[in-house]
């Protein structure tokens, strides 16, 4: 149950700061709103694949170093993940190479900024709702 409402939390924060970004950029509510439908969506449907590889590969790092390479390589996939979609979507959209390029370097700024933030609190709820963590 906790699992479902952080996935669709994860979707509906995507949404807000891609429709944030596009509508800041654009001043358009029609770019704001498909930035809102594609964008948050793709990366969504993508990101489990992406953590799927990259944990496979952290389960096969043996010493702490390769564990921390492995976790900086992963982080910087993950963004460049989001630089290549946020800016595919808004060119696409607009036909404009700036605001493709804006979009792309915002967008995963803002998620590998407020994502972890978001993923710790719905973590901790999870704990509290099977018990496994008292309430302070």
């Amino acid at each position: 149950m906790v699992a479902a409402a952080k996935r669709t939390s994860q979707v509906f924060t995507h949404m807000g700061i891609a429709f944030a970004i596009a509508y800041a950029m654009t001043g358009s509510l029609v770019f704001g709103g498909l930035a809102i439908v594609i964008e948050p969506v793709i990366n969504v449907l993508l990101l489990p694949f992406h953590e799927k590889a990259w944990t496979a590969l952290r389960q096969r790092s043996v010493t702490g170093r390769e564990r921390y390479l492995v976790v900086g390589g992963e982080k910087l996939s993950q963004a460049a993940m989001h630089m290549v979609i946020a800016f595919s979507v808004m060119y696409a959209a607009t036909g404009s190479l700036a605001f493709g390029g804006m979009a792309a370097l915002l967008e995963p700024v803002c998620n590998v900024l407020l994502l972890p933030v978001h993923d710790r609190f719905w973590d901790q709820l999870e704990l509290r709702v099977s018990g496994k963590l008292g309430v302070a």
